[in-house]
């Protein structure tokens, strides 16, 4: 399929169909005429990528995980493999620590607002 296709039926723009390719994250064959053509896995697989981009996760992370995963949405599996498990288990400790920064920061903003007499709810 073309990469308009994929766009339609993934929800994703071409441009970012094609920033996943120069992050080595998709890879489509390409015609004779220059044109893309992506199996019709390249659903999945983008489906995979975006769900592990909101997670939290980096290009150059999915780029190494994303081969051993099956599945997307509802029905997205690991597959089992040890290496796997302990990059997994950093990026984890990683997104934990951004959230208790997040948490912290979140706090100390509503410190200063109830300071300053102004209710949080109000200030968003």
């Amino acid at each position: 399929m073309k990469i308009g296709e994929l766009s339609r039926l993934t929800g994703v723009a071409t441009r970012l169909l094609r920033y996943y390719e120069q992050q080595d994250l998709l890879h489509p064959d390409r015609l004779p005429n220059g044109y893309r053509d992506y199996p019709e896995s390249s659903v999945q697989r983008v489906q995979q990528i975006r769900d592990l981009l909101q997670a939290g996760l980096r290009p150059e992370v999915i780029r190494e995980i994303v081969p051993c995963f099956t599945g997307s949405g509802a029905t997205f599996r690991p597959m089992a493999d040890p290496a796997l498990a302990a990059n997994l288990a950093r990026e984890l400790r990683e997104i934990e620590r951004r959230i208790d920064t997040l948490q912290r920061n979140r706090d100390a903003i509503r410190a200063y607002l109830a300071a300053a007499g102004e209710p949080a709810s109000e200030a968003a």
